[in-house]
């Protein structure tokens, strides 16, 4: 699953103990102070996002390492014209007194970068300086993205839950887990969000396909919610005592199999307990049978 993360970064950083050792094993010949610039940047972080997704934790210690060596470039154009700096270091930085709205710590990915003192880097040195160039976005794979309601993995049949929509008073979103592969990071102009975003992309010759799949989604979640509420309605038919706000969060939890297999079995409870009746009847009625009994004797 290849994502993309805004964030804001690009801010100067001073350099200590042992960072041009880490920048010589980058570079092929050793470089003295005087020949780099440094600096930092948030790569990504634990909160949720616009797109209702977030890396958890684990996930950032991972991306860590994959995180060094690779390129800074610009608008994610991979090219090698367009390299400006190489990461040389990273850390996951804690904020115990902040909370994510998940309600964990919040935590976030710090990346170290070097570029070279240049004429032709001058006037992007001097924008990271001024705060012009800051808003930077990174490039990376995961291999799942898991939802919050029932712990499935996003792209599973099982789950018909969309994320941004509240199921029970929860908040859907996807947690991004399992860090597969790190690409670049990039400076940006306008990122997915202040903090961190996600901008998903399409290969050519895919924007039909993903249309379509969007089409059978929208459909699949109508045919759930209605599901849902199916359930709900038979739950309280058959057994009146049930609190039908906890009915409707179970149901928001379950799979479109679970949610089936419990209407069908909440519709036969309900037909024990309420049978139905014919208005008609064919029989005879009691007088009329002691009627035909008089006339016989």
């Amino acid at each position: 699953m290849n994502i993309v993360k805004g964030a804001v970064g690009g801010e100067g950083a001073a350099l200590v103990a042992g960072d041009l050792e880490l920048i010589g094993q980058l570079a092929r010949k050793p470089l003295g102070e005087e020949e780099v610039y440094i600096f930092s940047v948030r790569l990504c972080d634990n909160e949720i996002d616009r797109d209702f997704e977030r890396f958890a934790p684990q996930t950032l210690e991972e991306l860590a390492p994959m995180f060094v060596g690779k390129s800074g470039i610009f608008d994610h154009q991979w090219s090698a014209l367009g390299q400006a700096a190489r990461i040389f270091k990273t850390e996951v930085v804690w904020e115990p007194d902040r909370l994510t709205k998940a309600g964990d710590c919040c935590c976030w990915l710090k990346g170290y970068a070097y570029m070279m003192r240049t004429e032709s880097n001058r006037d992007l040195i001097a924008e990271i300086e001024g705060g012009i160039k800051k808003e930077v976005s990174v490039g990376c794979a995961v291999e799942r993205a898991v939802c919050s309601i029932c712990g499935q993995d996003c792209a599973a049949e099982d789950c018909g839950h969309q994320k941004g929509q509240e199921y029970g008073g929860q908040l859907c979103y996807a947690t991004l887990e399992g860090a597969a592969d790190a690409y670049e990071f990039s400076f940006v102009a306008v990122p997915a969000q202040p903090a961190a975003g996600v901008v998903k992309s399409v290969r050519p010759g895919e924007a039909q396909a993903a249309a379509r799949l969007e089409e059978e989604a929208a459909l699949g979640r109508k045919y759930l919610d209605r599901l849902r509420a199916e359930v709900v309605r038979m739950a309280l038919l058959a057994d009146q005592e049930l609190d039908g706000r906890a009915v409707k969060s179970l149901a928001d939890k379950l799979s479109h199999r679970e949610l089936e297999e419990l209407a069908r079995s909440f519709a036969r409870r309900a037909g024990e307990r309420l049978p139905m009746k014919t208005q008609l009847s064919y029989g005879e009625s009691p007088a009329a049978k002691e009627e035909n009994q008089a006339f016989l004797a």
